[in-house]
């Protein structure tokens, strides 16, 4: 009998050993999470350096791109910056004419600059429902740079100006109490409106753009074809004008340690903030350990804003180290403009009768 109960009482405590419950958490979550990270501010031109050392495995922000890529660096693209040409108002001339002349000149320069005369890139996860539409104007702006090559009309002024796309997201963004928005934030349609929705002079395409907007953040739609084509509609109104307009993209490059012992491994970024994604610090794996271990980053952008959940963190170093702590039930997507939920799961009921 009291070996019948010294047996009882040993399995009990070997399962209770396996038991969480409602309300408490593992010790260690089988996860690619690491338990320390660091982040130091480094500058840009010794990220190379500093990650072939060793002592950082990834840096967040774009840095010098090398002659020859060392063999234990590893490298990921996200969209860089939107190129916008703006006409001065005031200026001379036909503005179309203006916009395609700084267009061919920007182009002559021999810049690392995509020609894409269209707000919403291939890096969007909206793009499918826009190719088309880029193609369109692609073509419609290369004849325009031919016309005004021939005809040399020069006259008028333009500005042409590079908006980090990593900063455009941040600064439209919202955090409250763990959760990012809105949730259209990463959409090619919203940020092409942040970048031309002051642009509008057409009083038409204006009104129509406003209740297209309105119509999108409110759900005012049927299905997913009519939500497609109000957000087709709306980006065609904001870059039909040629008073301010996207001329391309640059590409950043974020590199990273990806030595077979002390580099990192299951690599997942944002396509438009690069490694600037809590994503990345919910996937990046130390190859050296199982599990956890410490994260060494760096980053050029050293602190300047107030480190608090209200009005804090809204500076890079901040932002970085606000997705390091924050553990929100949705996250931005790797690769793509929608959400993936965090440490929950999506799961239907079914009644059992």
């Amino acid at each position: 009998m009291l070996r019948r109960i010294a047996a009882i009482a040993f399995a009990a405590a070997a399962f209770a050993g396996t038991i969480a419950w409602a309300g408490h958490e593992l010790p260690i979550y089988p996860s690619y999470y690491p338990h320390e990270i660091d982040i130091q501010a480094v500058p840009p031109e010794r990220a190379l350096e500093a990650i072939e050392r060793g002592q950082i495995q990834a840096y967040i922000g774009a840095a010098p791109p090398p002659a020859a890529l060392p063999a234990s660096v590893g490298t990921v693209e996200s969209l860089g910056s939107f190129i916008v040409v703006t006409v001065k108002p005031g200026s001379p001339g036909d503005p179309c004419a203006v916009t395609a002349a700084a267009i061919e000149e920007l182009a002559g320069q021999g810049r690392d600059v995509v020609f894409h005369p269209y707000p919403v890139t291939p890096f969007h996860g909206d793009y499918l429902y826009h190719a088309d539409l880029a193609a369109a104007a692609k073509e419609l702006w290369t004849s325009r740079i031919k016309t005004t090559r021939q005809s040399q009309t020069r006259q008028g002024d333009a500005a042409v100006t590079a908006i980090d796309a990593g900063v455009l997201q941040a600064h439209a963004m919202a955090v409250v109490n763990g959760w990012i928005g809105p949730p259209w934030l990463r959409q090619g349609w919203f940020q092409a409106d942040v970048l031309l929705g002051d642009a509008l002079i057409d009083p038409a395409a204006k009104t129509r753009s406003a209740a297209d907007f309105a119509r999108l953040t409110t759900g005012d739609y049927d299905d997913a074809a009519e939500r497609i084509n109000l957000e087709r509609d709306l980006v065609e109104l904001l870059s039909g004008g040629c008073h301010k307009t996207v001329a391309g993209y640059t590409v950043r490059r974020n590199y990273f340690n990806d030595d077979y012992s002390a580099g990192i491994e299951n690599v997942a970024y944002d396509a438009i903030s690069g490694f600037a994604s809590p994503m990345f610090l919910r996937t990046a794996k130390l190859k050296d350990f199982p599990w956890n271990g410490w994260l060494e980053l760096g980053t050029g952008a050293r602190p300047t804003a107030a480190w608090n959940p209200v009005a804090g963190f809204t500076d890079d170093f901040g932002r970085l180290m606000r997705s390091a702590l924050g553990d929100p039930a949705v996250l931005p997507a790797p690769n793509d403009s929608g959400w993936t939920i965090n440490r929950i799961a999506d799961v239907t009921a079914t009644p059992v009768r």
